[in-house]
């Protein structure tokens, strides 16, 4: 009973269980279908939610761009009437000019009228004057019995005379105002750089001269059969003169150096005592190398002194030689190391490159040191040294230009031919023989004898001034001025000398009578 009643609870039981599943089922399908009615009711409503908030905004944002094209609209409408404003201002304002040109044109017009009624009358009035001058001058011909061209000679003549004159006197006013200013700025500079550098007034014998202890000592140089002074003119290149003048042998040579080196080797042959052929030639072979270094030494003091740079071994090298080379009894390195530091000091007084103008005073006479051994003139010989060593062009044609020899092309040529004869002709420089101060004399008396109108002239203060005395009747006052000018460049273009040559013109006239 028991199994039976479980058999039986347990059938009840699967079919409770069946029917209760089908009816969650049948549940589940009813809440599901709710629910998705639920859903799609609540999306169509979103979506209507959504459709309406789009049209809102498609109608705000279309709102707003209806808003801004009238903007826009507006905005171009007002800058075309702007335009149209300006365009009519414009049009007006052309109009406005178009009758202004129109009132000048009509006023160009009438004037040209009235000129050509002017030209009208002065051709009238001309064909008048033409008829009278031309009877004046028929009545003149008349009454100075001379024809046209007669008279016309006359009046040229006597015009040119009139210019003549007054262009002298012209040409004179200007140069003496020229003149002292140019002399005035000249003196300041030239002071200014002679006492910047002021060196000591030297002069040096151009010959070697060595003093002997003795006149034995003289026979001890010439040697047996003269072998000794044999062997020191092979060794040194010079010529020994031994004459009659006691205690005292003269040495003579065209080479600087070489005439250095003999000095040297017969002052020590002399102290020493031996004087043989093997002792000479030690001896020139030591000296010869002590004055190659020497020579060396001055050259590169010389450009250590003046603050150059960059130059050539081999130029210093020349530049050492000029050491031992006088010209007119001035050293002629000293002479360029004057001459660098007045073109310094000038080219920085007027604004130059001071420098280049160190470097072309330095180099200006470089040519001397080899003038004896290459044919040619010093500054010709110079240029061409200077040009081989990649000188500048300025420089060398500096250099070849300082005497004048070729045209000048810059500043520094002129510089140069000034510094040179500042150096050179300052009291105690250089000596002149009396034989090349005369010939200079007569040749400046020449040279003005030569112009005519010119009754005497007179050569004074040592050559650097000529008083010339002319005919007053021959040569006006004007013209005096003009003969003092010509006399200038006729002096310069064919005398050599130092400094400057003043040039006196007396133009006297006398009134002369007796009381009887």
């Amino acid at each position: 009973m028991n199994i039976i009643i479980g058999i039986i609870g347990g059938v009840v039981g699967i079919v409770a269980g069946f029917i209760i599943s089908l009816i969650m089922q049948r549940m589940q399908k009813t809440s599901a279908s709710t629910l998705a009615s639920k859903i799609r009711a609540d999306a169509e409503k979103e979506a209507e939610h959504i459709q309406r908030e789009a049209k809102v905004t498609a109608k705000s944002e279309l709102l707003k761009m209806k808003e801004e094209f009238e903007d826009e609209l507006k905005e171009r409408r007002r800058e075309q009437m702007n335009i149209e404003k300006r365009l009519s201002q414009r049009e007006e304002n052309l109009e406005k000019k178009n009758d202004v040109l129109e009132a000048k044109m009509k006023g160009l017009e009438r004037k040209e009228k009235e000129l050509d009624v002017l030209r009208e009358r002065m051709s009238n009035r001309e064909q008048d004057l033409q008829q009278k001058i031309s009877k004046q001058i028929d009545e003149l011909e008349r009454i100075s019995l001379l024809d046209r061209e007669s008279a016309k000679q006359m009046l040229l003549e006597k015009l040119k005379n009139e210019v003549k004159n007054e262009a002298g006197v012209v040409i004179r006013d200007q140069l003496e105002e020229a003149k002292q200013k140019s002399e005035k700025e000249a003196r300041r500079i030239l002071t200014y750089a002679i006492q910047r550098y002021a060196s000591d007034c030297t002069y040096e014998r151009t010959t070697a001269t060595i003093p002997l202890p003795n006149d034995e000592m003289k026979g001890r140089i010439i040697g047996r059969e003269g072998r000794n002074i044999r062997a020191l003119e092979a060794a040194t290149g010079v010529s020994i003169l031994i004459d009659d003048t006691p205690e005292a042998v003269v040495i003579s040579c065209f080479d600087p150096v070489r005439k250095e080196v003999a000095r040297q080797l017969m002052e020590r042959l002399i102290t020493d005592g031996r004087i043989h052929p093997t002792r000479i030639e030690e001896l020139t072979k030591k000296i010869q190398k002590e004055i190659e270094e020497d020579v060396y030494s001055a050259g590169e003091a010389a450009v250590l002194e003046t603050g150059i740079q960059g130059v050539a071994p081999q130029v210093i090298k020349l530049l050492g030689r000029l050491k031992y080379r006088y010209s007119f009894s001035q050293n002629v390195l000293q002479h360029s190391l004057e001459c660098a530091y007045f073109m310094g000091i000038i080219a920085s007084e007027l604004g130059l490159d001071e420098q280049k103008a160190k470097r072309i005073g330095l180099f200006h006479d470089i040519g001397k040191a080899v003038d004896h051994e290459v044919e040619g003139s010093h500054a010709e010989i110079g240029a061409d040294i200077l040009r081989k060593h990649n000188e500048a062009k300025d420089v060398v044609a500096a250099v070849a230009a300082h005497h004048g020899e070729i045209e000048v092309t810059s500043v520094y040529d002129v510089l140069i031919n000034a510094c040179d004869t500042l150096s050179a002709s300052r009291p105690g420089a250089r000596s002149e023989t009396t034989e090349l101060y005369l010939k200079r004399l007569e040749q400046l008396e020449s040279i003005a004898h030569e112009f005519a109108g010119v009754e005497s002239c007179f050569a004074l203060q040592a050559g650097r001034e000529v008083r010339v005395v002319i005919n007053p009747e021959k040569i006006t006052e004007g013209e005096a001025q003009v003969l003092a000018r010509d006399m200038c460049q006729r002096i310069e273009r064919e005398m050599n000398y130092p400094g400057q040559i003043k040039v006196t013109i007396i133009r006297e006239t006398r009134s002369v009578d007796y009381a009887k």
